[in-house]
């Protein structure tokens, strides 16, 4: 019986873009749930935090649900080394707690300066997911148009 392989086939990796905040519990995870409807092909979302929490915000939860992303199976995830290293992309959400906002930590990171939605009624709770909303499809954008330039 004789085997024969392809040497032509492309192994294709993911591209990761990470989203960070202090606790990871809000706009990071929000912004993971939508970068994961909006990413162009070939790119996941990651978040993670400077100092996580044990939950996600029910008020977050809630707002993405209104419009039928379900983000209640996300936890919050301590910001690693490996994360910053492998990640392609590192977008800072805001910081509520200047000691441990990662833009301290993270060298070249696009920091967004989005309100943290902790605390917040739901409705100022649904701006902050507009806004992360709309910024993320402008990223998915950005990200499309630069990917067919170089494939050119």
């Amino acid at each position: 019986m004789k085997f024969s392989f392809s040497t032509k086939s492309k192994i294709k990796i993911k591209k990761t873009i990470l989203f960070v905040c202090v606790q990871n519990a809000g706009r990071s995870q929000m912004a993971e749930g939508f970068f994961r409807k909006y990413a162009p092909e070939g790119f996941e979302p990651m978040s993670a935090g400077t100092k996580p929490t044990s939950q996600l915000n029910p008020l977050a939860i809630q707002v993405m649900n209104e419009i039928g992303i379900d983000i209640s199976k996300q936890r919050s995830k301590d910001l690693t080394e490996d994360m910053i290293r492998n990640s392609d992309k590192i977008i800072n959400m805001g910081c509520m707690e200047k000691n441990f906002c990662p833009t301290l930590f993270i060298p070249k990171v696009v920091d967004w300066g989005i309100d943290d939605p902790k605390n917040k009624p739901v409705e100022e709770v649904r701006e902050i997911r507009d806004e992360i909303e709309r910024r993320i499809r402008e990223l998915a954008t950005d990200i499309s148009i630069a990917e067919e330039e170089n494939n050119r």
